[in-house]
This record gives structure tokens, sequence and C-alpha cells, in this order.
């Protein structure tokens, strides 16, 4: 019997010497390379599975050029595991005087276990984001557990994923076992010590050349390495999250959630913050008071003071149902009508703050742009209202600011978040009745009811309202509301006609929409001096095109209806994103020399650009970052020449740099 089978067997106690060390690394070695073949396997499996999200113009060769890079970047993967095993198989084997195998085939084991619970989550994963996993899976731990759970399981199919994950993992443990229990390649040995001396140093210096292969990806240079923020090499976003296996996609999560917390890549010091500042107000004066770079002085009412503000964050409500093309799927006409009313305006070009509904639920009542610091879970958030929060600047002008939410109080720790911002009530889905919902919220009915219930001549009030319906899991009884599915078939391509789970889905956006636009049809006719203002928490959750343009994905509307407002209001190359809400809401109403604060700017003066955690946006473009796609927004019109990236950065850092330093540091700039 081989001295690896009696090892195993752990009839014999080894003292480590050359062979021992030898056969550690050959071990390691099958080990890295069963890892790699797992990993290019479930690669190949997900471009399978997920191949409807393949854009037209891909070919083959695209698909083994993604698998191609894939194997490099996994060998990055694979060799992490296979070292971690390396060591401690190593000081087993010194410390015990006892073969380690038994111990690498455990975590053998437990690598193919966490390897195919990721490959499982993967793919509902991707269908609801367009991503591999990325930043959002940490603000995970702080959604409600519960509503979490329910949802995954009633609508992600948790326990049969999870059966088959424990499945593919016995499996693959099996295989692996066979692997790693075949013969060894006896180590050489030779009569002469210098010959023995020279093959040893031979083989470690092999060793050390393989490790700096493994370490660059396939490459022995550091110019040819690649990593996820190289790794978008086709034109097709499927592929080129294919290209990152799971482990690498978890990097690049903990990475881009790491680079945000510390505002990696801006210069962010008082000397910089200062000429920050200058860029956003104009002020050519240099002061410590960051505030005073944020004042801003109102121009005059557009509109007579309203009796009541109604803003509502209508989730998952995106803007490509709005536009033209997508006119025969008909689950957008409330939204339209109120666009074709003569006293409504209509942003076209606006994009979310963030890619969650909590996200854009901070921009809005922070007024800060997305820097990945959740101020509802740290002290920042609860130590001072924000001078820029848009509650308390209602507030002085004679409103009562009121938070509806059609979910549970404890989500995201809502409630005493906007009431720490300056919210005077806080009514969520234990305050009114609510006959239907599911686990994330009541129905949206219920929750336009209570609002109209609660809502009374005197005081004005100040009404944000945030919607849930249109969120898995999609429990609304749309038969019930009068939801007619073939008027949705009719406008949908060929390959969706018989998707009844799309068509649900699609189902539910309808009624989100008409429930939005009977609210603020009933609510005209109670206050018809009312102003409304209606928005998109976020969009990318649910797309006609498996492979939709950055507009189609990212973008969401903005809708301000009521008397004195005019289709003027906003000019036609005007963008923004969440952190222009609360500037544009006062400009509207705050009479001529009423001071407010603002990161952003009034969509009013024609804001020429918008930007959130990843992407800006104009009038006729929309775009990533220097290197990135930039995109036409209005098809096949004719645009004008995109931004200069020069002046976009600019304006990108300045108004993150100054968000995150008044969310980190308060409004002092002086150093610390």
């Amino acid at each position: 019997m081989p001295p690896i089978a009696k090892a195993v067997k752990g009839s014999l106690i080894l003292p480590f010497n050359w062979e021992h060390f030898y056969e550690n690394v050959q071990q390691d070695l099958k080990l890295l390379l069963f890892l790699v073949g797992v990993i290019c396997l479930f690669r190949a499996v997900f471009i399978l599975v997920m191949h409807h999200y393949l854009r037209e113009l891909t070919v083959f060769s695209d698909i083994l050029t993604a698998c191609y890079y894939g194997l490099r970047i996994s060998l990055k993967s694979a060799g992490l595991l296979a070292l971690l095993s390396f060591f401690l198989c190593l000081g087993w084997q010194l410390a015990v005087k006892r073969s380690p195998n038994r111990l690498r085939l455990m975590l053998g084991t437990f690598y193919v276990g966490l390897l195919s619970l990721l490959f499982y989550a993967r793919m509902p994963y991707y269908e609801q984001f367009h991503m591999g996993f990325n930043q959002l899976i940490f603000n995970t731990f702080q959604e409600d557990g519960y509503a979490l759970f329910y949802t995954l399981l009633e609508q992600y199919n948790l326990l049969p994923r999870l059966v088959l994950a424990g499945l593919t993992a016995w499996l693959l443990r099996q295989a692996l076992r066979g692997w790693l229990f075949y013969r060894i390649i006896p180590w050489p040995r030779f009569s002469r010590k210098y010959q023995n001396i020279a093959v040893r140093a031979a083989f470690l210096l092999l060793v050390y050349q393989l490790t700096v292969f493994i370490r660059f990806g396939g490459s022995m240079t550091y110019a040819d390495n690649i990593d996820w923020e190289n790794s978008g090499i086709t034109g097709d976003q499927l592929l080129n999250e294919a290209v990152l296996d799971d482990l690498q996609a978890l990097y690049r999560a903990y990475e881009l959630h790491e680079r945000m917390l510390s505002s990696t890549g801006l210069a962010v010091d008082p000397a910089r913050m200062a000429g920050y500042g200058r860029h956003l107000s104009g002020k050519q004066t240099t002061t410590e008071d960051l505030d005073e770079y944020l004042k801003k002085s109102a121009r005059g009412a557009i509109v007579k003071q309203p009796a009541h503000i109604f803003l509502i964050i209508a989730e998952s409500y995106a803007n490509w149902p709005l536009l033209p093309q997508y006119a025969d799927l008909n689950i957008a006409n409330g939204l339209k009508a109120i666009i074709a009313r003569q006293d409504a305006a209509y942003v076209r070009a606006m994009l979310p703050n963030g890619m969650s509904t909590i996200s854009g639920v901070l921009g809005i009542t922070t007024g800060f742009t997305d820097a990945n610091l959740y101020l509802n879970c740290i002290p920042e958030g609860y130590r001072e209202q924000f001078p820029t929060a848009i509650a308390p600047q209602l507030k002085r002008l004679g409103y009562q600011p009121r938070f509806w939410y059609a979910g549970p109080s404890s989500w995201e720790r809502v409630k005493d978040f906007v009431l720490a911002q300056g919210f005077e009530e806080f009514y969520g889905r234990g305050d009114y009745p609510s006959a239907a919902g599911n686990v994330w919220g009541s129905d949206d009915k219920y929750l336009f009811d209570a609002v109209l219930a609660g809502t009374k001549d005197q005081p004005p009030t100040f009404n944000v309202i945030l919607t849930v319906s249109n969120h898995a899991p999609y429990t609304v009884d749309l038969a019930a509301e009068g939801f007619e599915p073939e008027k949705i078939r009719a406008g949908l391509p060929d390959k969706l006609k018989a998707n009844q789970e799309f068509i649900k889905q699609l189902g539910h956006f309808w009624y989100a929409d008409q429930m939005l636009a009977q609210f603020v049809a009933r609510a005209r006719s109670r206050y018809p001096d009312s102003l409304f203002l209606i928005v998109g928490d976020h969009a990318d959750r649910l797309n006609i095109e498996t492979s939709p343009g950055l507009y189609e994905r990212y973008g969401i509307p903005l809708v301000v209806c009521g008397p004195g407002i005019s289709k003027a209001v906003f000019s036609e190359k005007t963008a923004g994103s969440h952190i222009n809400i609360a500037p544009t809401l006062i400009e509207l109403v705050a009479p001529a020399g009423f001071s407010y604060y603002s990161v952003g700017a009034s969509l009013t003066g024609g804001n020429p650009v918008g930007i959130n955690y990843g992407f800006w946006i104009t009038g006729e473009y929309i775009g990533r970052d220097e290197n990135g796609p930039v995109e036409p927004i209005h098809g096949d019109r004719t645009a004008g020449p995109a931004p200069g990236w020069t002046q976009l950065e600019q304006e990108i850092d300045c108004l993150r740099a100054v968000s995150w330093w008044r969310m980190k540091n308060g409004g002092t700039l002086n150093s610390r």
C-alpha cells in the first residue's frame, strides 16, 4: 500500500521530511486543479442557463473569450483556497506528525460546498440585479430577516436551491476524494548529494514561478494581470459578469464597499474640500464652515403655496415603461395621463441615488448623494438634523412633515431615522388597516387610503409616501383589481407572451401605476391646490430586453403636477437625481430670499447633469465613468456631442466629496 494510503487510514505516524513537503505540494496542486475545473464548469453552466440574457450580437467567440479570461481569473480564486489548504495541512503535519490528507479532504469539502451554494444563489441574484454579487449584499444584513427569508422562500425557491446545492456539493466531494487519494508520483532519488540539491532547488523555483503565474491570473507580470477591475473584456453584460467567478464577485463587492466607505479615489482633505465647496456654490470666499457653501437663496415661488405637498417614492418605478416603444404594454398609463396634463412637468433624464430603496430614501430625505454611508445604521445619522434635510426645511415653510410607509417601521430603522431627520410623524403598516399585502408591506391602495384619511385641511402638510407593492414576492390579487393580462401580452415580444411569471410581474407594475394615479386624482379632487411630486426609488429590476441599454436599465421618472406647474418648469435638457428633489421643491414653493441648504441644485434652473453611486446622466447622454460606455438616451434622435470627462469628473468628485465629508465629519473643514 502506498504511504499516502496508509496515512489516510491513520495507521502511520509520519515525521516531516522533504518527501512529505513534496507530497503536500502535489496534493494541493491537485486540489487547485480540481477547484479550477469546478469553477469553470459552474461558469459554463451559468452561461448556458442564462443564455437568454446574451445580446443578439454576441457570437460564440465572445463566449470562448469570456471563458478564457474566466479561467485566468479563477486561477486566483482556486489558488487562494489551495494556498490556505497548503499552510493548514503543512502546519498540521509539523504539529502532530500525521498525514494531513483527511484535513485536506475536509477543507476541499467545505470549498465545493461553498462554491455550490454560491452558484445556485448567483442565478436569481443576476436576474434581480443584472450583476454577479455586488456591494448591495452588505445592505442585506440590515434588512428585515423574516421578510427577506420569506421572499427567498416564496419568490426564489430557496429550499429547492439548497437541496440542489447540497446534492451538487456531495457529488463533487466524492469526485474530489477519489482525485486526492489517487496515486502520488514519488519524489526522484539520486545517488549524489549535489544532484538532489539541484533537483530540489529546481523544484522550489518551479513552485515559485507557478505561484507568480497564479497570482497574476495566468501571467508572469503585473502588466498582464487580470482582476475584477479589468475583466469586462466583451461587449456583453452577461459574459462580462460570467468572467468573474463567485469568489471574485464577492471580492469585488467587498472592495467597492470598502472604497466608498473610505472615499477612496477622492482627495478628501480640508484644502480640497474648500475648493469643492467653491465649485458647487460659485462663491469665491474661503471658509471653514462647509454649510456656507451649501447655503442658497430661493429665487421666488413658481406656484402659489400649496395646501398640501405629496412626494410619492414609487417602488421600482422605472422610466422605461413611459418610453414610446413600450406604449403597447399598457402598464404605465396612469402616470402617462398625469404627464399629459397641462399642469404637469416631467424630467426624463433622472437617476436614482442608489441601487436600493433605502438609498433612494436617504438621498431624498438628507439631500446627500450615495457615498455608501448608510446613515440609518450609523451614529452620524442621528447626531444632528442635517441642514440639507428636506423635512426641517419644509417645516420652516409652514408644512408639517410626515412620512408614510407601506411596510413595517422596523425596516432599515426607517422610522427612527426619518424622525431623527426632522419628520414629525411616521406611519407604517401597523398604523392603518391593510387587508392584503406581503411580507414587505401593505398593498398600495391601503397605504393611499390611509394617507387620504389622515390628511386634514389644517395645517398644511408635507407627505412623503413610500410604496411597496411593485416588489417581490408578487402577491397582489391582480384579477380582483381588474388586471387584464391580454392587454399586456399584446405588447410583449413572442418569446415572452407565454411567460406567466413575467406577465405577473408586469401586472404588479400596472397595479402600482393605477393606485398611484387614482390617489393623485382623489387627492386633487379633495385638495385641488395641492402639489404632487412622483419619483421612482430605483430601476434595474425588470426589463423587457434581456440586455437593456443604460438609460432603460437605470433611468427613473420625476413628475411634478399641480396648479401653477407648466411644461416649461423643466427645460428639455434638465437632468438630475434624488439629491435634486429637495432644492427643486423648495424653489417651487418658497418665497424669494428664503435661505435653504442643499448639495444638489434645483432642477428648475436647468441642472445639466445628474449623478449617483456609479453613473452620470445629461439631457442627451448617460454613462458610467471615464472608460465606461456612453450611450444616447433618446435612441436614434440626433444628439449633440457627449460631455467631456474632465468636466463630469469635477462635478462628480465635488458632489461625492462634499456629501461624504458632511455626513462623516460634520460642517467644519478643520483638520482632524
